[in-house]
């Protein structure tokens, strides 16, 4: 069963107050981590105790649900971009340099 109308307006509105929240921090890397936290703890709350609780006992009924899961997109992770890949690719970018160049 997927979203009411209801369900998904409601949704919506949430999601663009969040976006909201996010376009007012910009600017503020520290705070944006804080809020991109809270949603990763948000979608691990969610995944560990309602989702999983949902699933149905039925092995044909789970294989099915699965199945509808690869077929809409696979399971709905929050992928996280790893610190050291971070500092890898920083590194990467050609250093500025302010120094004149000399002809």
């Amino acid at each position: 069963m997927a979203l009411s109308a209801g369900q998904q307006q409601q949704l919506s509105a949430d999601l663009a107050q969040i976006n909201a929240l996010a376009d007012e921090l910009s600017g503020d890397p520290e705070a944006i981590l804080s809020l991109l936290r809270q949603l990763e703890t948000m979608h691990r709350q969610i995944q560990d105790s309602s989702f999983r609780s949902s699933l149905p006992a039925d092995r044909n009924r789970l294989f099915n649900l699965l199945q509808q899961m690869e077929a809409s997109g696979g399971w709905p992770s929050i992928p996280t971009l790893q610190l050291r890949t971070f500092m890898d690719l920083m590194q990467s970018d050609p250093p500025l340099d302010d120094s004149p160049i000399a002809a």
